[in-house]
């Protein structure tokens, strides 16, 4: 159990059956009555956001969580396989925990995280740039440069992204996993 002033960014407490992160909090003084906490917590399976107020020395239910390496191995039917770093075990993580599905690639290295007490895997967690090679894309143009015009590009994942017209078939490019934005080109060297 912990007290309610105690929370703080990436806490993990249980309400109401389900389990939250806090993503914000703030301490508020009101000019009469009693100090509150105001906190912004996260639904860790629905990924629903919510706001909720807590008074001061109130008990929580803290929820100690760990954070692994874990590397995908393969896909098989809606299962995602992955090894843990540490162990060498293999476990199974279904399709909607994982965040940047769409942009993993087999050898890639996720954050999993899982409640402690009960080696419940959470969530895994896609780092937050990836890079990717462009498997088919229309060809572009030299001097494509002057606009801000991008066309669509299937990345070797399978996902199809839009990139600018410079970027060509077989290239490599660094993607935002969390909305398949394109960052910049990989130079190959």
């Amino acid at each position: 159990m912990i007290k309610s002033q105690d929370i703080k960014k990436g806490t993990c407490i249980r309400m109401d059956g389900k389990l939250y992160f806090c993503i914000d909090f703030l301490h508020v003084k009101p000019g009469k009555g009693n100090t509150i906490m105001r906190t912004t917590l996260k639904d860790v399976v629905s990924g629903r956001v919510l706001e909720k107020r807590f008074n001061i020395g109130e008990s929580l239910e803290d929820v100690r969580v760990e954070r692994r390496p874990y590397q995908f191995s393969y896909l098989e039917g809606e299962e995602y396989h992955f090894l843990n770093q540490e162990t060498w075990d293999d476990v199974v993580i279904p399709k909607d925990q994982i965040t940047g599905v769409d942009f993993m690639k087999e050898g890639d290295v996720l954050e999993v995280v899982s409640d402690a007490s009960t080696e419940t895997v959470l969530y895994a967690e896609m780092p937050v740039k990836t890079q990717l090679k462009i498997t088919y894309t229309e060809p572009g143009l030299k001097g494509d440069t002057a606009t801000n015009t991008l066309k669509p590009a299937t990345l070797e994942s399978g996902v199809e992204i839009r990139v600018p017209l410079f970027i060509n078939e077989g290239e490599i490019v660094e993607v935002d996993t969390r909305d398949g934005s394109y960052l910049n080109r990989v130079k190959q060297g």
